[in-house]
C-alpha cells in the first residue's frame, strides 16, 4: 500500500488536513501508516503557507491502537531498534499547531497519537483508552506519561490498569479533550478551530504552545522564565507590531509570520 493511499492530505487555505486511511483496520498504527502520517505532517509543517494542521482518522475510529499482528510478530530487540516510537517525537517537534480530530475509537497508540497534538476536538461518539493491559503489556508511546499529565494519577491508573475507556464527555470533564461536538461535526469543528488558530500570528501561536508545554515539563520557576523569554521573542516580531497597531486602529490584523 502506498503512502498516498494510507493518508489523505488536503490544504484548505492556511489549514492543512491529514486523515489516516486504513478504515478496515480502524486505522491500526502499522509502521507503514505512522511513517506516512509523519511524512505528511512534516511536509505541511515545512510549508510556510500552512499555519495550522488537523490530524484525523475516520468516523468509526481515529485509530484503534497499534497493529497487533505487527506487534505480535516483533521481538524485544526489533522493538528497541525500531524507529516507530521516534515518530511520536517527530510529531511533538512540529512547529505548526496541531489539532486532533477524533471520532469513534481512540485507543492505545491512537490515544497516544492524539495526545501528541496540541489540542483534541472530539465527536460525542469518541472513546478514549489505553487498554494495553488486556494484552499483557502497557502503553509504550507516552501513554503512562501524557495521560497522567492530562487526567491526573487516579483516572490514569484506572484507565491503564483496568482498561477503562472514557466517553467523550468524561474525557472533556477530566481535561483530555478541549471540545466535544455532535457526531457529524467532528472534522468540520476541528477545521474551524484550526482556522481560528491559522488566523492568529504564527509566531505568537507557536511560542505560546511552546510555553504551555513547559508547564508539564519544568518546575514553575523555570516555566515562568521560559514564558517571559517567549513573550519577549513574540513582542520583537513584526506580527506583534501589526497586532497592536490593528487593535488601536480598530481593524483586523494582517499577520505575515515575521
Amino acid at each position: 500500500m502506498t503512502e498516498e493511499q494510507l493518508v489523505l492530505v488536503e490544504r484548505d487555505g492556511r489549514v492543512g488536513v491529514v486523515l489516516m486511511n486504513r478504515p478496515k483496520q480502524l486505522n491500526a498504527l502499522s509502521d507503514e501508516l505512522t511513517a506516512a502520517v509523519v511524512t505528511a505532517l512534516e511536509e505541511l509543517d515545512a510549508d510556510s503557507e500552512i499555519r495550522s494542521i488537523v490530524l484525523g482518522g475516520g468516523e468509526r475510529a481515529f485509530a484503534a491502537g497499534a497493529d497487533i499482528q505487527e506487534l505480535a510478530a516483533s521481538t524485544p530487540i526489533a522493538l528497541s531498534e525500531s524507529r516507530h516510537i521516534e515518530r511520536w517525537d517527530a510529531i511533538r517537534n512540529l512547529r505548526t499547531p496541531l489539532v486532533a480530530a477524533v471520532s469513534g475509537y481512540c485507543l492505545g497508540g491512537g490515544c497516544e497519537l492524539a495526545m501528541t497534538c496540541d489540542l483534541i476536538v472530539a465527536s460525542e461518539t469518541a472513546r478514549f483508552g489505553q487498554p494495553e493491559i488486556n494484552l499483557g503489556i502497557l502503553p509504550g508511546a507516552g501513554g503512562t506519561q501524557r495521560l497522567t499529565r492530562a487526567v491526573g494519577k487516579a483516572i490514569a491508573m484506572d484507565m491503564i490498569l483496568t482498561g477503562r475507556l472514557l466517553s467523550a464527555r468524561e474525557a472533556l470533564q477530566h481535561g483530555l479533550v478541549a471540545r466535544v461536538v455532535a457526531r457529524e461535526a467532528w472534522l468540520v469543528e476541528a477545521k474551524r478551530v484550526a482556522g481560528e488558530i491559522a488566523a492568529k500570528s504564527p509566531i505568537g501561536a507557536r511560542l505560546a504552545a511552546d510555553a504551555i508545554d513547559q508547564a508539564f515539563e519544568a518546575p514553575l520557576s523555570v516555566g515562568l522564565a521560559y514564558e517571559r523569554r517567549n513573550f519577549a521573542l513574540a513582542r520583537a516580531s513584526e506580527d506583534a507590531d501589526e497586532g497592536l497597531r490593528a487593535f488601536v486602529e480598530k481593524r483586523a490584523p494582517d499577520y505575515k509570520g515575521s
